[in-house]
């Protein structure tokens, strides 16, 4: 979704650096992996396609920090009779 976020930490020797990655337009998100010693992070559209990639070696990364946007949706489920899960219908 619009304004994910992934922030990595990596040790650069004498200190450190922090690099963002930012889901930057609707319908995109931001997907991390580990793969062979490499920590890859990228902004994928809605069908998939990759629109950029940080890759850093594992050995280097010292933080990972994943940072979603709240969604607005309503968080409680309802059912089939339009009222949220649990509720008690009035008698």
């Amino acid at each position: 979704m619009k304004g994910d976020r992934v922030e990595i930490v990596v040790d650069a020797g004498d200190t450190t650096r922090t690099y963002e990655v930012v889901a930057s337009r609707a319908g995109r998100r931001v997907e991390t992996a580990v793969r062979r010693g490499v920590v890859e992070v990228s902004e994928v559209t809605r069908t998939g396609a990759v629109v950029r990639t940080a890759r850093f070696m594992a050995n280097r990364v010292l933080a990972l920090v994943e940072q979603p946007v709240p969604r607005e949706d309503g968080s409680e489920k309802t059912g089939r009779s339009g009222r949220p899960f649990g509720d008690v219908p009035e008698a």
